[in-house]
């Protein structure tokens, strides 16, 4: 099979097209002929860092597929052959998605809805994923106000939808260019925090996701009421700030689920749920769709596509 494979951790040009041999799936996994894989930034800070410390190269990085399942491992009943699935494979361990096949254990998994393509369907997995339970940690809940940041962005698009549907009062950062991206998704309001600093044109939200880290992450806590939560998936927040704004605070690192992907679907099967795939690349191109991702303004996802 053809899979993009990494030797030395650097920049885009160390991704490699290598024929590698078809791996068999163990008790409990299946093994996937690959569609669609979704990127995310992880994915290039990995293939340039070692974000995650994976030392048996080559090693092939992606983590979100879509796909038809084309063999059972021992033991496996939940899926059969033919059955076209999606999910986030193995996060954080390496993935190995960037290729023709993949193995992947059942319970990361799920049943691609039936009304989105692979392509969409493999966009719809780690970053919506991220915003469910980024919600469920915080106990969204019917009538709660939400500032979201990023909100034309890859995890950012999915938690507007995600809010609205929970029956959320949804308010989003994003530029001016991206404003009617944003209200199309379902926000209540938008913030073009180039325009103006956004706390000063939000106040008293009882809840913030935040995807951007930095001095975002720690100008939040100035627009949260007593008692609100602080969820971020890119920095630390600080416990001093919380203590003093007497916020509840945590950093989350996103996990497979499929009870969690079932949810998705069923949304998405709905109508609530929709990813916006701004940018595809073929598998061989990843190198070029690593470069597109990491300018940082990518409005939803970009994916690769396999077969």
């Amino acid at each position: 099979m053809k899979a993009m494979t990494i030797r030395e951790y650097g920049d885009p040009d160390v991704l490699k097209l290598e024929e590698l041999p078809l791996p068999d799936p163990a008790p409990g996994e299946v093994r996937v002929q690959v569609h669609a894989v979704s990127i995310n930034p992880v994915d290039h800070k990995v293939r340039q860092t070692g974000f995650f410390n994976y030392t048996n190269f080559p090693v092939i990085l992606g983590w979100d597929i879509s796909g038809m399942i084309d063999a059972l491992g021992e033991g496996v009943t939940e899926f059969q052959v033919g059955d076209e699935v999606y999910g986030m494979i193995r996060f954080p361990q390496e993935g190995r998605a960037y290729a023709e096949y993949v193995t992947a254990p059942v319970a990361d998994l799920a049943r691609k809805p039936s009304n989105l393509s692979h392509t969409e369907a493999a966009a719809m997995t780690l970053a919506a994923l991220t915003a469910h339970q980024a919600f469920e940690r915080m106990e969204l809940q019917v009538g709660q106000t939400i500032l979201i940041h990023a909100g034309a962005g890859g995890v950012g698009h999915f938690a507007v939808q995600l809010a609205k549907a929970r029956g959320a009062r949804v308010i989003a950062t994003a530029s001016n260019h991206n404003r009617d991206f944003v209200l199309g998704l379902g926000a209540d309001e938008v913030l073009d925090y180039r325009a103006q600093p956004f706390e000063e044109q939000v106040s008293a939200v009882d809840a913030v996701l935040d995807t951007v880290g930095g001095e975002t992450l720690s100008r939040s806590f100035a627009v949260i009421k007593p008692g609100g939560w602080l969820v971020s998936i890119a920095g630390q927040p600080s416990a001093h700030q919380a203590q003093e704004r007497d916020v509840n605070v945590e950093r989350i690192l996103v996990y497979p689920s499929q009870a969690h992907l079932d949810i998705l679907s069923g949304l998405a099967e709905a109508g609530q749920l929709k990813a916006h795939v701004s940018q595809t690349f073929d598998l061989e191109q990843v190198a070029q769709a690593h470069q597109a991702q990491q300018t940082q303004r990518t409005v939803g996802k970009i994916v690769l596509t396999v077969v």
